[in-house]
């Protein structure tokens, strides 16, 4: 996974794997393709982190490859935290570059809040559950995940299993979580100590006290990951869909879900969730994209490519990793955020989350 503390922008390879079946409606040109950026044949994506692997073997390489060899529209993509993509999107208002954004929840609210998004329902959505869409078009999940944490499986004979374990002096400096409030990763830290603890002052509370042990921020959620994987760190935030992509080099890398003492673990949906950005230089290859990111051919590359979970709730992948995806959340028991709510207050709860740990 690349670093995210400086943006790269890369084309995606053409000509990689094809996939079983053929492309649907993102062959030819349109009408509207003559005012969609004078015709020219790309789409620029702003994304959160964990679908586009270094390798070149990730979700995005193989589905965008597959797009580009189709239509012929080169796929230049722009990679950070959810927070950080939104916030550029956001500078660059009166001069949009990005066609589509894709981030974690609460980012993707977010991001159509300030006017960022266009309505548009590709095809697919229907197929997609209500709650991992916008019920007016503005965004889509495509790609389900969830909240996880990774640990090193060499220094530890076992994972941790509870918050308060995180506390032992033997973590300190060997500790750390992405920012919340910049990385989606980073504040799902944050949503899940309150879910845990029981609100926004005891879930502060005790990340008030975990500062003693974290190593302090990062804006990248992937980069930990590595770390962990190497021994620098024994314990790192991250998502389900993500860390299991890493862990295939990653021996060392294991994944976990803490639990308040005496509690279950738990987790909470965190899919990446893609809208069409408004007034984008290339509105209609950013509809085409969309639409085959939801297409049959590149939902059933999601667990098997990228260890993710599909958005369509038609595809039932029965590969290898999508049954290892399933063994790894057997037991955990899994909640739903209020994202209205967060969204809302997300300013409040960061600024909170500030003032408790001296960030």
């Amino acid at each position: 996974m690349p670093s995210n503390k400086y943006l790269r922008v890369t084309a995606a390879v053409t000509g990689a794997l094809a996939l079983a079946a053929g492309l649907t409606a993102c062959g030819g040109s349109s009408s509207a393709d003559s005012k969609d950026g004078g015709g020219e044949k790309i789409v620029t994506v702003y994304s959160a982190d964990g679908l586009k692997s270094e390798k070149g073997d990730g979700w995005y390489d193989k589905v965008f490859a597959e797009f580009t060899k189709k239509t012929g529209i080169e796929v230049k993509y722009v990679e950070g935290g959810s927070g950080e993509m939104v916030q550029r999107a956001v500078r660059e208002k009166t001069n949009t570059q990005a066609d589509l954004l894709i981030t974690l929840p609460p980012f993707i609210q977010q991001a159509d809040g300030k006017g960022l998004l266009q309505a548009y329902t590709p095809q697919g959505a229907d197929k997609v559950n209500g709650a991992d869409k916008a019920a007016d078009g503005k965004w889509t999940s495509v790609v389900n995940n969830y909240f996880g944490f990774v640990y090193n499986k060499k220094e530890l004979a076992e994972a941790p299993k509870t918050w308060e374990e995180l506390l032992d002096p033997k973590y300190k400096g060997k500790l750390q979580y992405s920012t919340p409030g910049v990385a989606g990763d980073g504040t799902a830290v944050l949503i899940k100590a309150m879910h845990d603890f029981g609100g926004k002052e005891p879930g502060c509370e005790y990340l008030k006290k975990l500062q003693a042990n974290n190593v302090g921020p990062s804006s990248s959620t992937s980069k930990l990951a590595p770390k962990t994987d190497k021994g620098e760190l024994l314990v790192a935030n991250g998502d389900v869909q993500m860390n299991f992509a890493q862990s295939k080099s990653m021996p060392n890398l294991g994944i976990w879900f803490p639990a308040k003492d005496g509690g279950k673990p738990t987790t909470f949906a965190l899919p990446y969730a893609a809208g069409l950005v408004d007034k984008a230089p290339h509105t209609e290859n950013g509809k085409k994209l969309l639409d085959y990111m939801l297409s049959e051919d590149a939902q059933k590359l999601v667990s098997s490519v990228g260890g993710g979970f599909p958005a369509r709730t038609d595809v039932k992948p029965t590969d290898a990793n999508a049954v290892e995806l399933t063994k790894i959340l057997t037991g955990v028991e899994i909640f739903e955020p209020d994202w209205t709510d967060i969204d809302k207050n997300l300013t409040g709860y960061v600024d909170a989350w500030k003032s408790a740990t001296g960030s």
